[in-house]
């Protein structure tokens, strides 16, 4: 299912690299340091307090600074293509399209699009998160277009992306939809094939997920002939239009084939 970016939600932009700063790192010379009286704080050379040691008689290791993290990579402008199809960010001139194809209650059933779906929706959609999700490497979505005519077919994206030096390593989840007179026609398959490849080739993830809702047994269908791996049943695991669903879950690993 499309998942996240949701529309009307804007991810968030990093703008770079935090600085940490290591509260344990020593004061520099003349500063006020634990173990100092406010007599010694202000005289012009106070003598620091010994510090204090183990109770093993050890001393206590140096403490290293956290590593930055990386600065967030720039996905904007990436365009994919396959034997039918071109697969690129969504533009203004997609809005009406968009806005027309969620009303199919399929989209509206098994997503997490705004029900009802309004024309605001698909701008936000198509001006804010889609750019701002590529912009800060967290979510790459693509408009599948014919090759040949250029119609919108539907939406592929890889969501939540991480890189390697977060705690679960480097990994996305997938998310599609499709319009209803694209269904069928082995479109989705090869799209999302082509974002999985993507993903772990350049983005060099080590797991992509995909989760659906129990019952959407079309998507259950893409995921197998793309190469997920079914991986079982999260009871009650997500909240669909106020009401507590069970998910499907599955996987592709680098090495999977496709």
């Amino acid at each position: 299912m499309l998942r996240a970016p949701r529309p009307g939600v804007k991810p968030p932009i990093r703008t770079g690299p935090r600085t940490v700063v290591n509260p344990l790192a020593a004061a520099p010379g003349g500063g006020y340091r634990p173990g100092m009286d406010s007599q010694a704080a202000h005289s012009a050379h106070p003598t620091p307090a010994p510090e204090p040691q183990p109770a093993s008689g050890v001393a206590a290791p140096p403490v290293s600074p956290a590593a930055p993290e990386p600065a967030p990579r720039d996905l904007t402008g990436v365009m994919l293509t396959t034997g039918r199809l071109v697969l690129a960010a969504p533009t203004d001139a997609d809005i009406d399209a968009i806005y027309e194809i969620c009303q199919d209650e399929a989209i509206q059933a098994w997503t997490m699009v705004p029900s009802p779906y309004e024309r605001g929706d698909a701008r936000r959609f198509v001006r804010e998160t889609v750019p701002a999700g590529l912009a800060a490497g967290t979510d790459a979505v693509f408009g599948v277009y014919r090759a040949v005519g250029g119609d919108l077919l539907g939406m592929v994206g890889l969501h939540d992306i991480t890189t390697a030096q977060a705690k679960h390593g480097a990994q996305a989840e997938v998310g599609y939809w499709t319009a209803p007179r694209a269904r069928r026609q082995g479109y989705t398959a090869e799209a999302v094939r082509a974002v999985c490849r993507w993903g772990l080739a350049r983005l060099e993830l080590a797991r992509i997920e995909w989760i659906a809702f129990d019952g959407n047994e079309a998507s259950v269908a893409v995921a197998r002939k793309v190469g997920f791996t079914i991986e079982g049943r999260l009871r009650s695991r997500h909240i669909q239009r106020g009401r507590r669903t069970d998910t499907w879950i599955g996987s592709l690993l680098p090495g999977d084939p496709l």
